[in-house]
């Protein structure tokens, strides 16, 4: 009896020095990564990302000045955060690129929510249901009321580089005529001067673009083509920083603020 409890308890006593040593050769666990929650507090700046050429989310006037909805906001989210926005010009081809690369620590300006975007990046809540939507010479609406009507060889179809809009005209128009046009804030003009007769692109900019440019309308804004939904897009696996973002945006939903600079810029 004593031999078979002296093997037990050196089995338990050789078990137990094992699960110590482990313990003792266990690697220190990795700290968090700083959020940029902190450190935008820290450095009282919040650095944002965006095109600045997209009308009515953010646009940059020629005083180099940004205006528009996503403005209006991330000056209220900064205050938040007791920082003050740095604007960081970027692209539509380099928005998602340069958030990544750590250049700013949001991006805005009517960004689109798409999976592609999401495997690089984090998005916030959406804060708008805007569906892509073709505008046109007011004259030509009634020929451009379905993807269909407007994939055919006679349409002249125009469209910027880089994001969602590109995407959707690649994706969806196999014999219309595609033109790929550099800068979005001449994209109109060029339907009004004759050189192209669509554009597809957000609900909420089509139904701005047809006040600011009389002879163009937007082609049934409250019935999209297309799905989509608008959102800032922030840095991935920082769950600290999307959730205050999550928690500011509903809270201006809930009290008011939201609708109201949603209404100045879209009423």
């Amino acid at each position: 009896m004593r031999s078979s409890k002296s093997s037990i308890g050196l089995t338990f006593i050789a078990a137990a020095a094992a699960v110590l040593s482990g313990c003792a050769m266990a690697p220190a666990a990795t700290p968090a990564a700083a959020s940029h929650l902190d450190a935008v507090q820290k450095a009282a700046v919040l650095r944002i990302c965006t095109p600045g050429d997209y009308k009515p989310f953010s646009f940059q006037k020629t005083d180099a000045s940004f205006e528009g909805i996503d403005v209006d906001l991330m000056t209220g989210f900064s205050a938040s955060l007791g920082a003050k926005p740095e604007w960081v010009k970027t692209t539509w081809a380099n928005l998602l690129p340069d958030l990544a690369a750590g250049k700013c620590d949001i991006a805005v300006g009517g960004v689109s929510v798409t999976t592609d975007r999401q495997k690089r990046a984090f998005f916030s809540a959406p804060y708008m249901v805007n569906g892509k939507t073709p505008i046109a010479r007011c004259a030509d609406v009634a020929r451009y009321q379905s993807v269909a009507a407007i994939d055919q060889p006679s349409t002249r179809v125009i469209f910027n580089p880089g994001g969602s809009n590109e995407r959707f005209a690649r994706t969806n128009f196999k014999q219309a005529k595609l033109t790929l046009h550099g800068e979005n804030v001449t994209i109109f003009d060029e339907i009004l001067a004759n050189r192209a007769d669509v554009f597809v692109t957000e609900a909420a900019e089509a139904i701005t673009q047809q006040k600011l440019k009389p002879g163009l309308c937007a082609v049934n804004p409250d019935k999209p083509l297309q799905y989509g939904e608008m959102a800032w897009m922030l840095p991935r696996d920082d769950v600290a920083f999307k959730s205050y973002v999550d928690q500011w945006l509903h809270l201006q939903q809930a009290g008011g603020d939201f609708q109201r600079t949603m209404d100045r810029w879209l009423k």
